[in-house]
Order: C-alpha cells, then sequence, then structure tokens
C-alpha cells in the first residue's frame, strides 16, 4: 500500500481523483480529507503474452494493448500540519494511518501558493514543507518508541512496532545499526519501512519552475514534477473522445470547444515539458525503484503459460527483487510453499531451486507435491 501525505490543500485529495479516477471531497480549505480514502491505482509493464502469441486471460490486473495493468492500494491521509506528532490538527490520528503503508508519496504545493498550515501564501518556501513533514513523521515513530524505550529491550520495541511493518527482521537491523540513539532509530525505521517520494504537484502554475529547479538540486531522483489538476482535465477529456495519446504526444479533436481546447493546449505544453503529468510516474518510481518491486507471473502449465483452467498468464504479481522460488510459492499460496518440490523457468523450460532469485519478468511453474 502507498500513502498520499502533505499539509492541507497541498493538492492531495486531486492527486488521489486523478490517480484512482475516484471521485473524492476536493476544496481550498484545510482538512477537505477527514478519513483516509481508500482506491486502488495501475502500474504498467509489458505483458508476456506476446512472447507465446496468445491472448492473455488477467485474472488479478488488466491487459490493455499489451500493457499489463498492476493494482496498487491507495491511501489518501488527511492533511498534516507542523506539530502533527504532538496531535496538532488531529495529527496522530491522521499519523496512525500511516502504519499500513509500505511507501509515503509526499504531495508538495511546489507553487509556493500555500503556508505550512495549508493557507493561501505567498512566495511559500516548498523546501520547508519537505522538511518538516520528514521530521514529523520520524518524531511519531519516536514517540512509539519512546514508551518502551526505557526497557531496553530490543523484543518490546519489535513488538511495540508490531502491524507497523511486516519485517520484524528490519526493525531489528534498524536497532543494531542506531547504536543505542533514540533518534537515528526513528529515522532509520522511517528511512527504511517508510520511505518517501516527493511529487512536485502544482508545475502548472508558473511560479512552480523555479522552486522545482532548486529543489532538485537537492533531491534528484527522490522528486517527481506532476500536475493533478491537468491529469483530471485530460481523464475526463480523454473519456469524452476529445483527446488521445500519439507517438508520446496529445492528440486534441476538433470536437473540443475553445475553453476546452485552451486547458487542453496547456496540458499538451506540460506534456511536452515534463514527458507526462507525472501523477502515474509518482507510483511507478514508489513501487519499482523506491520500494525495488518486480513482477511475476505464476502459471500451472510451463507450455502454455496457462492456469488448470486453461487461463493463459491469468495471475500476475509484485515482489520485492531477491525473491526466490520457493518464497514466491508462499505467496501465491501457503500449501504450495508447504509442500515445495522445485519450480520451472517457463521461458527456458528448464527447472530451478528453490533458492532461484526471481527476475524481473519471470513467468514461473510452481511444482509442489500432493
Amino acid at each position: 500500500m502507498i500513502a498520499l501525505v502533505g499539509k492541507p490543500s497541498s493538492g492531495k485529495s486531486s492527486f488521489f481523483k486523478a490517480l484512482t479516477k475516484m471521485d473524492v471531497k476536493i476544496a481550498s480549505y484545510p482538512f477537505t480529507t477527514i478519513e483516509p480514502n481508500h482506491g486502488v491505482a495501475f502500474v504498467k509493464t509489458k505483458c508476456p503474452h506476446n512472447e507465446i502469441g496468445k491472448k492473455c486471460d488477467p485474472n488479478n490486473s488488466g491487459c490493455v494493448n499489451g500493457t499489463r495493468l498492476i493494482p496498487v492500494k491507495i491511501l489518501d491521509v488527511a492533511g498534516l500540519v507542523p506539530g502533527a506528532h504532538a496531535g496538532r490538527g488531529r495529527g496522530n490520528k491522521f499519523l496512525d494511518d500511516l502504519r499500513q503503508a509500505d511507501a509515503l508519496i509526499h504531495i508538495v504545493d511546489m507553487s509556493g501558493k500555500t503556508d505550512e498550515n495549508g493557507l493561501p501564501a505567498d512566495n511559500h518556501d516548498p523546501l520547508t514543507d519537505i522538511n518538516w513533514l520528514r521530521d514529523e513523521v520520524e518524531l511519531w515513530v519516536k514517540g512509539i518508541i519512546e514508551k518502551v524505550w526505557s526497557k531496553s529491550d530490543d523484543a518490546a520495541i519489535v513488538k511495540q512496532l508490531t502491524g507497523f511493518t511486516p519485517k520484524n527482521e528490519i526493525i531489528s537491523q534498524c536497532i543494531k545499526d542506531a547504536e543505542k540513539d533514540l533518534r537515528t532509530l526513528a529515522r532509520l525505521i522511517c528511512e527504511r519501512t517508510k520511505p518517501m517520494l516527493i511529487a512536485a504537484n502544482k508545475m502548472d502554475i508558473p511560479e512552480a519552475a523555479k522552486n522545482f529547479n532548486r529543489i532538485a538540486e537537492i533531491y534528484k531522483d527522490e522528486i517527481v514534477p506532476c500536475s493533478a489538476e491537468l491529469e483530471i482535465v485530460l481523464n475526463l477529456a480523454s473519456s469524452k473522445g476529445l483527446v488521445k495519446y500519439e507517438n508520446g504526444g496529445l492528440l486534441i479533436s476538433d470536437n473540443a470547444n475553445g475553453q476546452q481546447r485552451n486547458a487542453l493546449e496547456k496540458a499538451k505544453e506540460f506534456i511536452k515539458s515534463y514527458g507526462s503529468t507525472g501523477v502515474e510516474k509518482c507510483v511507478e518510481r514508489a513501487v519499482f525503484s523506491l520500494l525495488n518491486f518486480i513482477e511475476v507471473y505464476p502459471v500451472e502449465n510451463e507450455n502454455t503459460w496457462a492456469d488448470s483452467r486453461g487461463r493463459v498468464l491469468p495471475d500476475v504479481y509484485l515482489v520485492h527483487a531477491g525473491t526466490t522460488a520457493k518464497e514466491l510459492a508462499s505467496v501465491v499460496h501457503t500449501d504450495l510453499a508447504k509442500n515445495f518440490i522445485a519450480a520451472i523457468d517457463a521461458r527456458k523450460k528448464m527447472r530451478v531451486r528453490d533458492d532461484y532469485v526471481l527476475k524481473k519478468g519471470d513467468v514461473i511453474k510452481i511444482v509442489a507435491g500432493k
């Protein structure tokens, strides 16, 4: 699960709507979102079905024109403000919603038109928002650990963070690396269990470019220029048949009226400058780079790449790079892992060992006993 975080009025709800195609409450006043919104977005990869000249039959995902659409859970958390870890702006409740997230996308108003509380402003520095929000998340984690810190018991800390991350060994390693420094421990836990990508939102506003260029020098690969508003415009126009993507560019229909054409021309120029609106790119960067996931396709027949019902490449799973064939078996079904014998690389028609490390796009048959 990926959580969208940021101060009020940064464009989080618009980003969520643009990403998930869901209607959510959007307004220009703080705390529009009180309860977190849940939705689904999709990351795109090349589907392997063309390699065998057969049409795939997706079950847990989708496939459009040879592109596999893999679902990813998205959580839109209510706006955070400085002092959130101490309860300001219902901050503890909002921060606690982040426990279940694997990664965070920080939606930042790059235009500088809103202050740290989400209120209208001129020339606010977005870099301060990036810094204080990271601090708030770290201080929240620090506060959770502090409740058991006096026990000086590593097991108590791991137990205290139960539900915070599914991998206790990550927490244990953080404890070891922190060398008894509480704030360092909180920072390491955030970095390793809640990695963060910066979505430089509202880049369609002229003042944003200067801020972005300066901040991108600091964060480099951790920041993506985007415009949620333009993505919403394009989604709506596409549903009405007013635009289509062609050769990487945007083709505007002659049926678009004057007002529509102006908005679409703005989107077209934005895409020309940045390659896309950046919204989908943020999630793809979070999944494949930040979290280092790869996609793999388990099948039951290594020759037809089908399951027992004859469906070709029905399922695709996102797993961490470094996952082994036997670990994939446990992801698909616990009984498969329990009775695991071996695996077969369906491309090479070769048997592989249980410790075979999966590669991006692998098509794998799990061989298991009864």
